[in-house]
């Protein structure tokens, strides 16, 4: 059995040490999975794009007819205190709302106090080696619900995807998905956005039911703004994810990765072919410099 660890977390306005934190078997987070989260980064015991996290958090609640349970200034203040409890300068804040305790039963009971849950961990940055070599993906099929745009805590799906991806020795799954228009289209990966390069200019999938609309998405158009880039979010297919440029991930955790080879083949041409790309490099930099001006 692996041990929790003794960190402090917040339970429903409750500093407690995770190891002690309970919740009701009846909560319809662990029954149905009904609640949605989100997952911030700390640099410096600073938050990034904390505001871009409230409005994400607020538009997966009302997609679910789940009330918020705090204001914008109540969540910051119990976030920033959750952050001041743990010993890393460098955090992840995860937090969840579900819709709360009450008798099993399909049909959302109106009236619930939502379970409020919040913990931080010691962020994981990216290995020295990943950022100058990039990284492996593989593809598979999108075979998830087709309500990707809420951030929803039920992720088997994603677990799923992402087991794919570690078994093949990979760094992440990207997913395809067959749709009205014929496909496969690119959708994401099993925990982040995917982003290709084409003659210079930043394409993303468009951010419909099928994605889910990662921070970095707002972050990535300003940045390419800034850098005088074209950045366009439309329909993307197999193939133009197959003879891009360069393919790029982005999340939290990963800031924005560059992916080198997927499924066993080289990333991009010529003499950058598996190689990060200029695109990428610039856009990494220029993301160093947005997580300096932008915390709060």
């Amino acid at each position: 059995m692996t041990a929790l660890p003794d960190t402090l977390c917040d339970l429903n306005d409750e500093l407690l040490p995770l190891s002690q934190a309970k919740v009701s078997v009846l909560d319809r987070g662990f029954l149905f999975g009904d609640g949605v989260y989100e997952a911030m980064p700390v640099y410096g015991r600073k938050l990034f794009r904390f505001d871009e996290h409230m409005a994400r958090l607020s538009r997966s609640l009302a997609k679910l007819r789940i009330p918020n349970p705090l204001d914008r200034d109540a969540w910051l203040a119990r976030v920033r205190r959750l952050v001041a409890a743990h010993p890393a300068d460098d955090q992840v804040v995860y937090l969840q709302v579900t819709r709360g305790v009450a008798p099993r039963d399909h049909v959302m009971p109106p009236g619930l106090i939502p379970t409020v849950f919040m913990m931080s961990n010691a962020m994981k940055p990216v290995s020295a080696q990943q950022r100058h070599q990039g990284v492996a993906c593989i593809t598979a099929r999108d075979f998830r619900w087709e309500r990707g745009d809420i951030k929803s805590i039920s992720l088997l799906g994603n677990v799923l995807a992402r087991q794919l991806s570690a078994d093949a020795d990979a760094a992440e799954t990207i997913l395809l998905r067959d749709g009205a228009a014929g496909g496969p289209w690119l959708t994401e990966g099993s925990s982040c956005n995917v982003w290709l390069v084409h003659e210079g200019a930043l394409l993303g999938p468009v951010m419909d039911e099928h994605v889910l609309e990662g921070i970095r998405v707002g972050l990535l158009r300003e940045l390419c703004e800034g850098l005088n880039l074209p950045f366009n979010l439309r329909p993307l297919s197999e193939s133009d994810l197959r003879t891009a440029d360069e393919i790029l991930l982005s999340s939290t955790g990963k800031e924005v990765l560059a992916v080198t080879r997927l499924d066993g083949e080289a990333v991009g041409h010529g003499a950058l072919r598996g190689k990060p790309g200029p695109v990428y490099a610039r856009l990494y930099e220029a993301y160093q410099q947005a997580k300096r001006e932008q915390s709060i």
